[in-house]
């Protein structure tokens, strides 16, 4: 189902960085964090780590996701986003190109996700062990069998928006797990495009942005 692991080699695409706070940009097929074995051991951490040695990890996108990602360069600034993360006081924008033409203008999709199990880490919906997972969306442009959209999710689940978009229809264009022809994409279409979020020192809110590479 995966391919074999060949992460981009470009340089680390910093967008913001203070005494607390860096904002990069990680690129599509590059993992968050190791995997299991030597061969999955080059991650967006470990480069952020040779560049800023005191950053900490506050959350992860998927390894074929692109965009935003926010490490603390504090213990006491990894905690403050950590917190805000849990208590979903982030905001965070995607932007992602699915199959087929949506019909209505927006929605949302309100399905409880968990890790199924004999497939993991494929994630699916389970109405008795899942886990709240909201997802709210507005369509873009509609061209060749295509939809763009603009997806804003309001939990953290794992893979919610690439199996959420599934169950509406439409899967992720590109997506390895939940959609079929995958192979015949560069990459998988999914970018988190911005987060808003308080600075860990003084609480004032600040929005992040990484343009769309699609």
């Amino acid at each position: 189902m995966m391919d074999t692991y060949n992460p981009p080699q470009d340089p680390l695409d910093v967008l913001y960085e203070d005494a607390e706070l860096l904002l990069v940009n990680k690129p599509s097929g590059l993992l968050s964090v190791p995997g299991k074995g030597e061969h999955l051991a080059d991650c967006l951490i470990a480069r952020v780590q040779a560049a800023f040695p005191t950053a900490l990890l506050v959350h992860r996108l998927d390894r074929d996701t692109s965009g935003v990602m926010v490490f603390g360069l504090t213990k006491s600034a990894q905690r403050h986003l950590g917190l805000q993360f849990e208590k979903r006081h982030t905001k965070k924008t995607y932007a992602a190109l699915v199959h087929g033409g949506v019909a209505e203008k927006s929605g949302e999709i309100d399905l409880p996700l968990i890790v199924d199990w004999p497939n993991r880490p494929l994630q699916h919906v389970n109405f008795e062990t899942g886990k709240p997972a909201l997802t709210e969306w507005r369509r873009g442009a509609v061209k060749d069998g295509v939809t763009r959209m603009r997806l804003y999710p309001k939990t953290g689940r794992s893979h919610q928006l690439r199996v959420h978009m599934k169950e509406l229809g439409h899967p992720i264009v590109g997506d390895p797990f939940y959609s079929e022809n995958w192979q015949d994409f560069p990459r998988m279409m999914l970018h988190a495009e911005s987060l808003k979020l308080r600075h860990p020192q003084g609480g004032r809110h600040m929005e992040f942005k990484a343009k769309t590479p699609f």
